[in-house]
């Protein structure tokens, strides 16, 4: 199963969602490649060889400075075309779906989206997707070749194993209309410390916190542990916290190894988005409340008080 893992770049680093559908490419098996499209990458390649890829190739081009879809998309078309690939995997991001759209389109290929697994079954691929608001899950497959599957966000972590690809460049050539999007400006959100997607500790809060001012509570805590902070669906749509830190099915799905739900209810849209967490610390004072039927360790009490209180104890034992 010739498989092509689309790796996509941000500020110099490959983005730690496409890293880890380069693992788990590499633990299903078969002949797994990797490829990197932008402007200045090329030293990009070695780090793809430690997650499971034999071969990595690299378009390095002016062309592909802006991400845009459309260019990336000729250059995965003419790849796989000329290569073979019978199946082609993609970590979900704005960027990475607009690719995964347009070369389904373009060679045609069948997509699957949105999904949270992936395996060979009997000897083919078979991949997983929640339905009905993710209280089921479906197995999915394809009817032809080549195969394109885009992965949920945050669903495989990456790992490295220590291994070299093989490193190969390509040569660069787009369509005219390919051309015609111009990038006047890039804007990036002000923040500090880590995104809640690379996140290894993640502080998120609910409308149990009771106002959006108490979110000063969750980042003191968060910034303690070098972590970022999150929230649910009903904060943000509250105006509460920005929408680019929403956990949940309508948001990002996350997996960092620590977990703090603070005033969070644990209703099933929001458990999807982290329950792949290591550990899922839930502080609530209602002892009924849902999130402690999946979290690892429940406080029962009044979070004001808790976290505070928390969050002293870890400066103590930093300093």
């Amino acid at each position: 199963m010739p498989t092509l893992v689309y790796l996509e770049d941000h500020e110099g680093e490959l983005v730690k969602g496409s890293l880890g559908v380069l693992t788990k490419a590499a633990q299903l098996g078969g002949d797994v490649a990797a490829v990197v499209c932008g402007s200045g990458v090329q030293g990009l390649a070695a780090q793809a060889g430690r997650y499971g890829a034999a071969r990595v190739y690299v378009a390095d081009d002016p062309a592909l400075v802006a991400p845009l879809p459309q260019p990336r998309v000729d250059v995965l078309e003419a790849l796989v075309r000329e290569r073979g690939f019978d199946t082609v995997l993609f970590g979900a991001s704005v960027l990475a779906t607009d690719v995964a759209a347009g070369l389904a389109a373009r060679l045609p290929a069948g997509l699957n989206w949105d999904l949270v697994d992936l395996e060979v079954r009997d000897g083919k691929l078979v991949g997983r997707r929640p339905a009905l608001q993710d209280s089921v899950y479906a197995d999915v497959g394809w009817k032809g070749e080549p195969r394109l599957a885009l992965v949920r966000s945050g669903t495989f972590e990456p790992v490295e194993g220590g291994g070299e690809a093989e490193v190969e460049e390509l040569a660069v050539q787009t369509q005219d209309f390919s051309r015609q999007a111009v990038m006047l400006e890039r804007a990036h959100a002000e923040s500090e410390g880590p995104s809640i997607e690379d996140a290894d500790v993640i502080v998120a809060g609910g409308r149990g916190l009771g106002s959006p001012d108490k979110f000063g509570l969750l980042e003191e805590l968060a910034q303690a542990l070098g972590g970022a902070v999150a929230a649910t669906r009903a904060v943000v749509d509250a105006g509460w916290y920005p929408y680019a830190t929403q956990v949940g099915q309508t948001g990002k799905t996350v997996s960092p190894k620590l977990y703090f739900a603070c005033g969070i209810s644990g209703a099933i849209q929001h458990k999807v988005g982290m329950q792949a967490s290591g550990t899922i610390v839930a502080i609530n004072k209602d002892p009924n409340a849902p999130i402690f039927e999946y979290a690892d360790v429940g406080v029962v009490g009044d979070l004001h008080q808790i976290v505070p209180k928390l969050t002293e104890l870890v400066r103590e034992r930093r300093t």
